[in-house]
């Protein structure tokens, strides 16, 4: 990749990375929270993560509380995955899956993992960056998790990622954005190989 190119890239992501900032103010900032929490459970490439950041680093005091909110709204869209997997495998299921894995390795390393690990596979999706969705749809499809247990498991490896972002923004809000400021170009390149890293992890591991 040419040097202009990734300048480019990154301009944008500082746009949208300061968009995301004013973003946090907006009166509907919250139900969009909640949106992108659901829809990235069952279906949606990007992850939370950084429109939780920005608005718990905008608003401290309230880090907790939108954590609180992308835990629920990503359970809520599990199940919802779930539901996918279960009843619309053949169709809606099917069809997500091509999107993020046409060859059907990452099925075949899913299906071990669950024959292996059990719940474990799934809390490892939960709180790492493996694309969760995946784990979400292919919980329903396969049943080797029941309804409840696979809720459970959403809520602890959820609320354990989101919950320790939220904590680290009340106490260090305000820190957190004067770091990114200075290092933006850093923690975006990190960002993007933990993003990315985590469906080669998913593909090849």
């Amino acid at each position: 990749m040419k040097i202009p190119v990734v300048a480019q890239i990154m301009s944008g992501a500082r746009r949208l990375y300061d968009w995301m900032l004013a973003f946090a103010d907006k009166p509907y900032a919250t139900r969009a929270l909640f949106v992108l929490s659901f829809a990235e459970s069952s279906f949606f490439p990007i992850p939370p993560d950084p429109l939780l950041m920005a608005m718990g680093a905008s608003k401290p005091q309230r880090a907790i509380g939108f954590a609180a909110i992308t835990t629920v709204a990503s359970v809520l869209g599990g199940i919802f995955g779930f539901a996918i997997g279960h009843f619309l495998m053949d169709t809606v299921g099917t069809w997500l899956l091509d999107i993020y894995d046409s060859e059907r390795h990452t099925w075949t390393k899913i299906e071990d993992w669950f024959g292996e690990y059990g719940l474990m596979a799934l809390l490892l999706a939960a709180i790492t960056p493996i694309p969760f969705k995946v784990f979400t749809i292919a919980s329903g499809a396969m049943a080797a998790i029941g309804l409840w247990p696979f809720i459970g498991a959403c809520l602890v490896g959820r609320g354990f990622r989101f919950f320790l972002e939220g904590i680290l923004l009340r106490y260090f809000g305000q820190p957190i954005v004067k770091w990114m400021d200075k290092w933006f170009d850093l923690a975006a390149v990190a960002f993007a190989v933990l993003l990315i890293g985590g469906f080669v992890l998913l593909k090849y591991l």
